[in-house]
């Protein structure tokens, strides 16, 4: 069963901007994958601008997922985290997760804060997935 992704017309239209007010999904495995940030594998040190932050946060999730043999269709939800955002900062993350969900994102979240895990770290970005095998 697919996830489905909607915006009524009675809701603002979240779909302009590149997200889902609503997410729908069959019963299936629920996936919870935590706040994935620009640390990666082999240790490459943290880029210092938060599009290419976005983006290595991005690939992290990309990776559990197919992990999971999973993909970005089966993501239902995706909270963002951003140090001190603002719109500036939104518009830099907002085409990188586009890109990835294929243009329609499933419900996103966006929540400023004033720091991280770590002081680099100016993202990080939790998503729910379900996957229906």
């Amino acid at each position: 069963m697919p996830v489905i992704k909607l915006n009524p017309s009675s809701m603002p239209d979240a779909g302009a901007m590149g997200y889902s007010q609503i997410t729908t999904s069959e019963p299936g495995t629920l996936v919870y994958i935590s706040g994935q940030v620009a640390w990666s594998a082999d240790n490459q040190p943290v880029p210092s601008d938060l599009r290419t932050q976005t983006e290595r946060a991005i690939d992290n999730v990309r990776n559990a997922l197919t992990e999971l043999d999973a993909s970005p269709d089966d993501v239902t939800s995706v909270r963002i985290y951003v140090v001190h955002m603002d719109p500036e900062k939104l518009a830099a993350v907002a085409e990188p997760l586009a890109s990835f969900f294929g243009g329609q994102a499933p419900c996103v979240t966006g929540i400023g804060v004033t720091s991280l895990a770590a002081p680099e770290l100016l993202i990080e970005i939790e998503v729910t997935a379900v996957i229906n095998r």
